[in-house]
């Protein structure tokens, strides 16, 4: 269905332009991107609204995907599998966000220990993706990490059990997301930047 999809989308913009062959697979990339995005998201969400914790993915979801996009991290390398995880991932976290009381205390330790991890592997570039740019690598790293700092500090002041867990718990995904065992673990490369060889002009 995605090849078919993006094939299709990708005739349309053929025909209505001449682009060369690098521009032509950037565009494929980012149609696969939102073709999987949004294929996903119906699911997750459909699954959600039937055992009636949308509301609490909505807000997982949206307190994840701000340290997830200076942090970055791991993707699966097939759709299926990238929506089965996320099935796993969306569905199960907010849901034991919703059923456990972590006291400040522990919070704390594994506040910390996100913060340390996250400072020490973001961002966590993909073979895709490498992330080039010196400055660009600090400022992701920085910005990660004062994320992670906020959300630990908001954690032990806020007066709800279930949002101290969606941000102690959306730290917790993305330290696994970036941790480079996971990355060997799944047989795929880290560090990309490392293994990038600029063109000859």
């Amino acid at each position: 269905m995605k090849d078919y999809v993006v094939g299709n989308c990708l005739a349309i913009i053929k025909s209505s332009k001449d682009y060369d062959d690098v521009k032509l697979a950037e565009i494929k990339y980012g149609l696969e991107t939102i073709y999987i995005f949004l294929s996903k998201s119906i699911v997750i969400f459909t699954v959600a609204f039937f055992l009636g914790i949308i509301k609490e993915l909505f807000i997982f979801t949206i307190f994840y995907n701000i340290i997830r996009m200076p942090s970055f991290g791991l993707h699966a390398t097939k759709s299926w599998i990238c929506l089965v995880s996320s099935l796993m991932i969306f569905i199960t976290i907010p849901f034991i966000c919703t059923h456990i009381y972590l006291t400040n205390d522990i919070l704390f330790i594994i506040g910390i220990i996100c913060t340390i991890l996250i400072f020490n592997n973001s961002p966590a570039d993909t073979y895709k993706r490498p992330i080039i740019d010196k400055n660009r690598r600090l400022v992701y790293k920085l910005i990660s990490t004062l994320i992670s700092i906020l959300y630990v500090i908001l954690a032990l002041v806020i007066d709800s059990s279930f949002m101290s867990n969606v941000l102690i718990l959306s730290l917790v995904l993305q330290c696994f997301m970036t941790a480079p065992t996971v990355y060997k673990l799944f047989n795929l490369p880290y560090n990309n930047y490392l293994n990038y060889i600029p063109k000859l002009s």
